[in-house]
């Protein structure tokens, strides 16, 4: 789908004075100083604290409201000998979330155990079916990580069972708030924690950090012991990289390499990823997706057993059963989504007046559908919804676009659904099959009437307009310096004009463009991924605009520079 170039407004005299500054500073090229000046970035100091994230950055976890009392209360728990029990969501925040509090408890002395919904019996977050099995193991005292700021229901049954909750959570909360001990969540009504953008795992490091601080053992040895978990947490449920994220994904990623967490280290083994310091793109793909599989096969609870694996040979055999659920999930993937696209095409004739997309299937692996859904926004850019049916009710997951709040809009249809959750961009619900047409009448209706037309072609921000004579080693060193890269934080996407094919462009894998292109004398390698539909209108010699990211290309001993296609514009040939 063709995307719309958002190309930035030229450097003012202002800028331009800042950017110089930055250059004589720090040594920058003009071109890196500017790119920071688009981040926010005007002082030598605030850059030097975006290159070089530290742990002192961090906020008080303190200043959450309700922190005081969640951690005196875990305190008691732990000198009482009461049993304390974390429940998690089972996807990867909510499974690293549930691994670093129950490791950061248990090592000072709690009696604890851990809970993880199963999908397919539970459903998502916090289920009235599982509240029996937590009283029957003789818990007085449930953490929620990831989940529960909407569970009103189930947090009455939990009060009326002489338990209490204390929920951890980063989801945005409804108008009415649960009856919970104590919320932890930073998207509450008038919280003063500064960073709004916390991971679940994120806002569960808070609380033990709380818990240590109390405790009198915020040592930094404490404090980055699990912060490989907080990385994979935090990068994987793709919040926005910046702030705090980006010290605990930075920071983490660095931790990772350390291999200190046999669980993760035996997933980095099994994935052939052990040669390599990880990036993100590593965790998003790689890890990632494998510590999903288990909750979206089977049980999530799986993946915990890893993560908090001590014996190198148990995480061995979890890793294997895990690689072997994700292939599994992987053939699944594929199959629904050739049908949900054969759906698409029959029910939807007229693409340019449908504002977004409901289907829904009895033969949907419920576990799959937030993976297809968020393909499927790729592929016809319209929020998407997917519900898979059994016995008359059905679980769905959502996914939307740029700019374009899903869980609000789910807000207004509530009365159709039994439940419903998420953020702006990811939602799951719950819906029994009789209320599926009015739900879907009254959905498209709201979205029709607030998703502008311009956003139904996605945007593309570009950061700035270079030729390739400004590719250089220097440049790709100064940028890796912008990593770890991901939401809030991606690669600088450069736009160069005028350029030829220098080649026969050429598909490989599935569906992925390569080409050379050349201007001014000078060549630069090319892959588009998923851009092989271009193909047959490109040939040698063809006159292209190209978007672009830059990164090095590492390929046994030798390093080259590549770069990765975003979009193109043929102009001529």
């Amino acid at each position: 789908m063709d995307k719309r170039w958002l190309i930035p407004d030229p450097p003012d005299e202002e800028s331009q004075k800042i950017t110089e500054e930055l250059c004589a500073k720090l040594k920058l090229p003009k071109l890196v100083a500017d790119l920071l000046y688009h981040k926010g970035l005007r002082t030598a100091e605030e850059v030097q604290d975006f290159f070089n994230p530290e742990l002192e950055g961090m906020f008080d976890p303190f200043l959450f409201p309700d922190m005081e009392k969640a951690v005196l209360r875990i305190l008691a728990a732990i000198t009482n000998g009461e049993r304390i029990t974390i429940y998690g969501d089972y996807d990867v925040d909510g499974t690293t979330a549930t691994a670093l509090v129950y490791l950061g408890l248990k090592r000072i002395g709690a009696l604890i155990d851990f809970y993880i919904p199963h999908r397919m019996i539970d459903g998502y977050g916090l289920s009235l079916g599982s509240l029996d099995a937590l009283r029957e193991t003789g818990s007085s005292l449930i953490i929620s990580v990831d989940c529960g700021v909407n569970a009103l229901e189930e947090i009455n049954a939990i009060n009326a069972m002489g338990m209490e909750i204390i929920i951890t959570d980063h989801h945005n909360p409804k108008d009415e708030l649960p009856p919970a001990y104590a919320i932890i969540n930073p998207k509450l009504p008038g919280c003063p924690y500064p960073y709004k953008h916390l991971a679940g795992v994120g806002v569960a490091f808070k609380l033990l950090m709380a818990v240590y601080q109390k405790m009198g053992m915020a040592t930094r040895e404490n404090i980055l012991k699990y912060m490989d978990l907080v990385a994979v947490g935090t990068i994987a449920d793709i919040v926005p990289l910046t702030s705090e994220n980006r010290t605990f994904a930075y920071i983490g990623l660095q931790h990772l390499i350390e291999k200190k967490n046999l669980g993760l280290n035996a997933l980095i083994q099994i994935s052939g990823m052990n040669q390599k310091n990880l990036d993100t793109t590593d965790i998003v793909f790689g890890i990632a997706p494998r510590i999903n599989a288990a909750g979206r096969m089977g049980s999530a609870a799986l993946s915990v057993e890893l993560l908090i694996s001590t014996d190198e040979e148990r995480s061995a055999e979890f890793a294997e059963i895990i690689e072997r659920q994700n292939s599994l999930r992987q053939q699944e993937d594929q199959k629904t989504f050739h049908e949900a696209c054969e759906i698409i095409d029959k029910k939807y004739k007229d693409l340019q007046h449908t504002s977004c997309m409901i289907i829904s299937s009895d033969d949907w692996h419920q576990g799959v559908i937030g993976i297809v859904a968020s393909k499927l926004v790729e592929k016809y850019y319209r929020p998407v919804i997917m519900i898979s049916f059994k016995d008359g009710f059905g679980s769905g997951s959502g996914r939307s676009v740029a700019d374009f709040d899903l869980f609000e809009a789910l807000k207004h249809t509530e009365h159709n659904l039994h439940s419903f959750g998420g953020h702006k961009y990811a939602v799951g619900l719950t819906i029994y099959q009789e209320y599926i047409d009015r739900f879907e009448n009254e959905l498209t209706r709201y979205v029709s009437e607030n998703l502008r037309l311009e956003q139904i072609q996605p945007p593309l921000q570009i950061d700035y307009e270079i030729e390739l004579y400004d590719i250089n080693n220097s440049l790709l060193d100064a940028m890796e310096r912008f990593a770890p890269f991901g939401p809030g934080n991606n690669r600088p996407i450069f736009v160069t004009r005028q350029v030829s094919v220098a080649n026969y462009p050429y598909n490989v894998g599935r569906n992925h463009l390569k080409m050379k292109v050349v201007k001014d004398g000078i060549n630069l390698d090319l892959i588009g991924y998923n851009l092989g539909d271009y193909l047959p209108t490109l040939k040698k010699n063809s006159v292209l605009d190209i978007a672009y990211t830059l990164e090095y290309n590492r390929f046994g001993n030798k390093t080259s520079i590549q770069g990765k296609l975003r979009d193109l514009q043929i102009t001529g040939g």
